[in-house]
Parts: structure tokens; C-alpha cells; sequence
């Protein structure tokens, strides 16, 4: 049973999350190269904008701050998932190669399917997801061991080498292809929120509303697969069914999320462990604060990126990194 304490703490945290995202999206609605001065968005919101103002609106910003807000929750939650079920602080999807095999996979598909604007869209998801899942399959074949299954020291070494691969790959798949499609590739990689349209929002949608209540669901697995492996056992855990199903939950999302947003690292890293020092470590208390806090990151990432530099900006994956690569040494130096 839950503290009542801590149930109260968390619905103070989630409530104040909330109210950072409104904020920031307020902010990134009204700041651009398009100018949408601040008392015009409520009237814009509710249909009484000018067309200027209810193009920049809802044909330029609001599609990309949903898009970021909606992947940035995906990979805090996929991040909160591999960390219980390696028992490793420092797994994240894009540090161990789940996002590397899912963007070798968007590249075949965007440089050798013939692009199709009905179905292209929909089917990136799903072409992200047999990457990274077959990516995250090797990881685990490779990192298994008779005495121990799932080594997380293994499993996240592996998990690099893979990345470092699958990027050797991708250079190789790029370096003979024509200029524009390289270039799309390239601002991928580095984390480039390119699904920037309404389709893109109906794209990973689904993929949000089934895994993210799946994922609530199983917080009290996770609990007690964040255990020893003897212990899961006692208590009646089918351990090999629950993480296959749990790593194909955390693979589904990252790639959902990937695929409209680019190579983005680091948040799956960094928003699992501020909200664990935030609720405490029980899964039930601190996902749903990751996934808020997740959302938040990477839509005040991509703000600040959108807005620092004219005309194109930095890639919001390149201002996660410049937070998250200082972070993800602090915890490996603490560890």
C-alpha cells in the first residue's frame, strides 16, 4: 500500500507539470518568425483569428508543439521501462541502440519505398518499430546468459556497440544517395522535429493510447521485476513473459515517437530520474511523472532550439543532448 503522503505529492507534482506545459505551450504558440502577438491566441484558439493568424496557428505551431509533447512523453516512458527492467539508471532508448536501429530502418524505408503521401505517414510507426524491435531482439540475444538472463551491465554495453553500429550503417546508406533525401537524413539524425502536420499527430496517437495505460497497468510488474530475478519467481511472476511484453511496450513507444521527431536522446534518461527524486522509486507514483516531465523537456527543448538561432533553428535533439550528455556523465560518475 502507498502512503497517502506520497499519493498527495504526486498529484501536487503532476498538477504543477501541468501547469509547466500549458505555460510553455502558450509561449511556443506566440514566439517565432511569425509573429502571433499573446492576446491573440485565445481569440485564434476559439475561431476568431484573422486567417494569418489561424494559419500560423493551427497549420504551423500547434501541430509541433502537440507532435514534440506527445513524442517527449513516449520516450520517458520507454526510458522509465528499460530502466526498471535492466536495473540499469542508465538505460535509455537512444543510448543503447533502440533509436539507432528504428532510424536505420526510416532511412531504407524513405530512401527506397517509393513515397506515397496517403500512407507514408502511417506506415513510418510501423517501419520504426520492426527496426528497433529486431535492433532491441540482437541486444538481447547477444546480452543473454545461462546464469544470468539479462545481465544489465551486458545488456547496456552491447546496447552501445549497436548504436555505434547501426550510425556506421546509416553514414554508408547516405553517402551515395541524391542531396535532398541525404539532407532529410541528416536532420533526423540530429533530432530534427520534421512531423510537423496534423496526419503525423493521428500517426503516433494510437500507438500513445494503447501502450501508455498498458504500460500504468503494469507499474506493479515492474516493481517486482525491479527485484532479483529468485524473488519475482516466489511471488508468482512469469519473469521471461512479462519482460518480453514490458521491452516490446518500451521498443513501441521509442519508435512511435522517433519517427516523427528524429534521433532524440536522453530524455528517456533524464525524465525517469527526476521524477524518481521527485515521488520516490515506486513505479505506480513516478511513470505518470515522467511522462508529464517528458512531454515538458522536450517541448521547452524544442522551443528554445526553434527560437535560438534564425532562420532553421538547432535541432531539438541537439539541445537535449547539450543538458542530457552532462547529465548522463554525472550518473555514470555517480554509479
Amino acid at each position: 500500500m502507498i502512503h497517502p503522503t506520497l499519493i498527495k505529492k504526486q498529484r501536487i507534482v503532476l498538477c504543477l507539470l501541468a501547469v509547466l506545459i500549458i505555460l510553455t505551450v502558450m509561449i511556443s504558440m506566440g514566439i517565432g518568425d511569425a509573429a502571433l502577438s499573446y492576446d491573440r491566441i485565445l481569440p485564434t484558439l476559439f475561431g476568431a483569428g484573422s486567417f494569418k493568424e489561424s494559419f500560423i496557428l493551427f497549420s504551423i505551431r500547434l501541430p509541433r508543439i502537440i507532435i514534440t509533447v506527445l513524442a517527449g512523453m513516449a520516450l520517458a516512458l520507454s526510458g522509465a521501462i528499460l530502466q526498471g527492467l535492466t536495473r540499469n539508471d542508465l538505460a535509455d532508448p537512444g543510448i543503447i541502440g533502440i533509436n539507432s536501429g528504428a532510424g536505420v530502418a526510416v532511412a531504407i524505408f524513405f530512401l527506397f519505398y517509393p513515397v506515397q503521401s496517403g500512407t507514408f505517414v502511417y506506415l513510418l510507426p510501423v517501419v520504426a518499430f520492426i527496426g528497433a524491435f529486431l535492433t532491441a531482439l540482437l541486444i538481447y540475444i547477444f546480452s543473454y546468459e545461462k546464469k544470468q538472463p539479462l545481465n544489465p551491465t551486458r545488456m547496456i554495453i552491447i546496447g552501445v556497440g549497436f548504436s555505434l553500429a547501426l550510425s556506421g550503417i546509416m553514414i554508408v546508406l547516405i553517402s551515395s544517395q541524391e542531396r535532398a533525401k541525404v539532407s532529410f537524413i541528416a536532420k533526423w539524425l540530429a533530432g530534427n522535429i520534421w512531423g510537423t502536420d496534423w496526419p503525423f499527430i493521428l500517426a503516433i496517437l494510437p500507438w500513445l493510447l494503447i501502450f501508455i495505460p498498458y504500460a500504468l497497468y503494469k507499474a506493479n510488474r515492474l516493481n517486482i521485476l525491479a527485484l532479483n530475478e529468485p524473488v519475482a519467481i516466489g511471488v508468482g511472476v512469469a519473469v521471461k513473459k512479462e519482460r518480453l511484453l514490458l521491452l516490446f511496450t518500451a521498443v513501441a513507444l521509442a519508435a512511435s515517437a522517433v519517427s516523427v521527431t528524429g534521433g532524440i536522446a536522453f530524455v528517456g534518461l533524464m525524465a525517469p530520474h527526476i521524477a524518481k527524486s521527485l515521488v520516490g522509486p515506486r513505479n505506480q507514483l513516478f511513470i505518470p511523472v515522467a511522462i508529464l516531465l517528458g512531454g515538458w523537456l522536450l517541448l521547452i527543448a524544442d522551443t528554445i532550439g526553434r527560437n535560438l538561432v534564425s532562420p532553421d533553428g538547432i535541432p531539438a535533439g541537439i539541445v537535449v543532448a547539450l543538458i542530457g550528455a552532462p547529465y548522463f556523465m554525472y550518473l555514470l560518475l555517480r554509479k
